[in-house]
């Protein structure tokens, strides 16, 4: 079932070879502009051609196909399948270093293999493709009689020259698939059932048995509650606790139960505004409260309004659109078609939110059925009980006590080699420094 063509990869032993590997890999043999061409551009040539008119040089643009094909004081930068007649692949080409691109001075370099990668892009049409964000994905057309996830991991690696490595055995399986879709090793009883199940569909019955642990969506939830900056205290200030739990729960209660990502969407953006809005999805749209916030007496309540609406829109663009957008609040975007006028358009949708600015609290965030409330003053009344039991004087400890301290002073007295009791006898200052002197002239500690 494995086919990872760099087995070692993580113990750092073949990095070197995995750079070597892919800097020598054939070219695809259809040059696709997301894949293969976009990075290459937005790494080395869409600051100064790109989108952000502040930094465009020349007048000239790489990050649409307009721009590129467009004649500019005769030249044009592609010609689709013209290479010769392609501005791009003449500049890239040059060892004039006023006409060489990337310039110098930028500290950008091209490979040879990206080099080849353009040329290729240019003499096949120089085809472009949306940001890859806004682009629905579509199923590709598959062999029969393989496993879907096979077949396209086997036609990349073949792509690439590379060939899959050999099935792992049954431990390594069981342990590569545990840690996966639970985050924990496999229980010792579970692996002995999986070494000995020599039935048909052993390895899917695994999967299966692991999806439905609770543990698959703890695991499925970390990557998430990083996206959407997960934390359980404020951030500003002291930096002080807040009740956000049950956010956490309810996202991982949403993989554990497969929730539709429409849905999982719709709760965490306006759950609390949806009709007929029960507690699961007002706690769906404590998203919105996963932002940074404070409790400062001295805070500016529109400073922190404004940091509030930003946050959300960074948050939302990672989250949902998969794109950078937080680069559009102080400037057009670098690499991709968004402006500034564009975040803060989106940010309009939080403009209007009535909420607590400073100090706000997090504690009206549940709402409780009767069920509800009556377990939770029950759970509050218990606590209440215990701590008060903790914090009653315990007399019959006092003998106990009383002898553990006699012991230990004898023990302390019994060793006048080690220990000596010091007398203060004058205290001053010297650069300072804290002087300590006793009564003993051989005894002497400095502070600083």
């Amino acid at each position: 079932m494995s086919i990872s063509p760099f087995p070692l990869l993580s113990l750092g032993i073949l990095i070197p070879s995995a750079i070597l590997l892919a800097e020598e890999a054939p070219l695809p043999a259809k040059i696709e502009f997301n894949r293969d061409v976009r990075p290459i551009l937005s790494e080395n040539c869409f600051h100064c051609h790109g989108f952000d008119q502040k930094t465009r040089e020349a007048n000239r643009r790489l990050d649409t196909r307009e721009g590129a094909l467009a004649e500019n004081d005769g030249i044009r930068a592609i010609v689709p399948g013209k290479l010769l007649e392609s501005d791009t692949h003449v500049r890239i080409h040059s060892s004039d270093k006023d006409e060489k691109m990337p310039p110098a001075d930028s500290g950008k370099k091209l490979t040879a293999r990206q080099i080849a990668i353009l040329d290729k892009w240019v003499e096949q049409g120089a085809e472009y493709q949306e940001h890859w964000a806004y682009i629905a994905p579509s199923k590709p057309t598959l062999p029969s009689g393989q496993h879907p996830i096979d077949a396209l991991v086997r036609a990349r690696l073949t792509e690439q020259g590379l060939k899959p490595s050999q099935e792992a055995d049954k431990t390594t399986l069981m342990r590569r698939l545990s840690l996966d879709l639970t985050g924990l090793p496999p229980r010792p009883e579970d692996h002995a059932a999986f070494i000995t199940d020599a039935a048909p569909g052993a390895y899917e019955r695994l999967v299966e048995k692991l999806l439905g642990s609770p543990h698959y969506g703890e695991r499925m939830a970390i990557p998430w509650l990083d996206v959407v900056r997960f934390a359980d205290t404020i951030g500003y200030h002291s930096d002080n606790p807040r009740n956000v739990w049950p956010y956490r729960d309810y996202v991982i209660t949403a993989f554990n139960s497969n929730k539709r990502f429409d849905q999982f969407t719709l709760e965490q953006i306006a759950g609390d505004l949806l009709p007929e809005s029960g507690q699961e999805q007002k706690i769906g749209s404590a998203f919105n409260r996963l932002l940074l916030s404070t409790e400062e007496g001295g805070a500016q309540a529109k400073d922190y309004e404004s940091r509030m609406l930003t946050d959300r829109v960074r948050a939302v663009g990672t989250a949902w659109l998969g794109q950078t957008i937080g680069c559009a609040q102080c400037h057009d975007h670098k690499f991709d078609p968004i402006s500034t006028r564009d975040f803060y358009t989106l940010g309009a949708f939080f403009a209007d939110i009535k909420e607590g600015i400073i100090g706000a609290r997090e504690a009206g965030m549940l709402v409780f059925t009767p069920e509800q409330k009556k377990q939770h003053d029950a759970l509050t009344a218990q606590l209440a009980g215990l701590a008060s039991e903790f914090g009653k004087n315990r007399p019959e400890l006092a003998p106990g006590q009383q002898a553990w301290e006699t012991d230990f002073s004898t023990a302390v007295s019994a060793e006048t080699g080690t220990w000596r009791s010091l007398t203060p006898v004058r205290v001053s200052t010297e650069k300072n420094n804290i002087a300590l002197r006793g009564s003993n002239k051989r005894s002497e500690m400095g502070v600083s």
